[in-house]
């Protein structure tokens, strides 16, 4: 059973924030760190500069992010088409990347990022 309506982006923020908190913390940062990271990007219309936690697997040279209620999240939209820039807070390092995002033909969103050698 999924979630059908939208979310209130007070909510996404809050759950971002305490998520970042978390990933940052001396106690359970370690633990959290295995399967969220950091994503840093700029914004295609705005140029700023954004850092997401999201939660991610690794497959070699390859970082996949399932986008979890893209309907509620803004941040994929940079990564469609041709796709662009990352960076990604891995192992204690930033690694750069290029991300592509994606929805398959039921909705879900899936951001490819290919880490640079």
């Amino acid at each position: 059973m999924g979630y059908r309506g939208p979310l209130p982006q007070r909510l996404v923020d809050r759950v971002n924030a305490c998520t970042a908190a978390l990933y940052s913390s001396p106690r359970w940062g370690r633990l959290v760190r295995r399967r969220i990271t950091m994503i840093t990007y700029t914004g295609r219309r705005s140029g700023r500069t954004f850092s997401t936690p999201v939660g991610y697997r690794r497959a070699d040279g390859t970082i996949t992010i399932t986008v979890v209620v893209p309907d509620a999240k803004k941040w994929w939209h940079n990564f469609t088409g041709a796709g662009g820039p990352v960076s990604l807070h891995l192992e204690g390092i930033d690694r750069s990347g290029h991300a592509v995002a994606r929805r398959d033909d039921r909705g879900r969103v899936t951001v490819t990022v290919e880490l640079d050698s």
